[in-house]
């Protein structure tokens, strides 16, 4: 079967930045909805027409992948106002940040703790990928037909790197 819009497909793939280092490897392949909104605009232009053993290899700017890094995302906030068991690298989802944050932090995006200070933590609504221009290399393990459900959410329940809140013992204020 060849991959159209409204199919499923099972990938794997290896994600490097531009100088070669590797920052993403899925070896078990995992289903995306094509035509929905798991993957990027470019990957899914990528895969059309492509059947199962296919391997596809991308260059996308950050344009196309998870866009430039914007300053407007990065909130510092006192450091008063969260758990005292906070530490970098964790994930904050917008609508559970602590009474007395700045208003102006949109509550539908999902922050990461950049740093930490004793007075101050940094915030970054930023995609961790954004501003850097990657090269994928994908293999199509598997496509099918998407069910009349997954077409109609959107999704077979996994994005293309999203940033996910983290296991539970690193996910505050969830």
């Amino acid at each position: 079967m060849e991959i159209t819009d409204q199919c499923v497909v099972a990938l794997t793939w290896t994600l490097k930045d531009t100088l070669g280092e590797t920052l993403d490897v899925l070896d078990e392949p995992v289903e995306f909805l094509v035509g929905g909104q798991d993957l990027l605009a470019r990957v899914e232009q990528a895969l059309q027409g492509h059947t199962v053993g296919s391997r596809v290899q991308l260059h996308l700017e950050p344009e196309d992948a998870f866009g430039d890094y914007d300053e407007e995302k990065v909130f510092l906030e006192s450091r008063s106002l969260f758990p005292p068991d906070l530490e970098e690298g964790m994930t904050i989802e917008g609508h559970a940040l602590p009474q007395g944050t700045n208003p102006d932090a949109p509550r539908d995006m999902i922050y990461t703790v950049t740093e930490l200070y004793p007075e101050h933590v940094v915030l970054d609504g930023n995609h961790p990928l954004a501003g850097i221009a990657i090269r994928l290399d994908i293999q199509v393990a598997g496509v099918r037909e998407a069910t009349e459900e997954e077409i109609g959410t959107g999704t077979c329940g996994t994005g293309f790197f999203r940033v996910q809140p983290q296991a539970p013992g690193n996910n505050l204020l969830h």
